[in-house]
């Protein structure tokens, strides 16, 4: 009688080394460039809506609109978030590959 036990390890592959390969798909220049492309206009997003928002934050709290500031207030904020996980999305990207890589 074999144990199960004792034929499972032999089923699993020992070493898979498999890395991002930079010239294996035509195209992948472009991608690049369609990505930081579409980065830029993200950051640019981000920047007309902080610029919006604060105007319109400026205009409730000079008008005494408790509720225009506030939605002014949150703009801000989330424009500013938008422009720093636009900005930090590489960074991410890489940091939890390297977790992935590490596991």
């Amino acid at each position: 009688m074999i144990l199960l036990g004792t034929k499972i390890p032999a089923l699993l592959p020992l070493d898979v080394d498999i890395n991002p390969n930079s010239n294996g798909l035509p195209g992948i220049g472009q991608l690049r460039t369609i990505v930081g492309a579409s980065m830029t206009v993200g950051l640019i997003l981000a920047v007309l809506a902080l610029i919006v928002s604060a105007a319109v934050w400026a205009l409730g709290a000079n008008s005494s609109n408790p509720h225009l500031a506030g939605r002014g207030k949150f703009g801000v904020l989330v424009g500013l978030g938008a422009a720093i996980i636009t900005g930090a999305s590489v960074a991410l990207v890489n940091f939890f590959w390297n977790v992935g890589q590490a596991v």
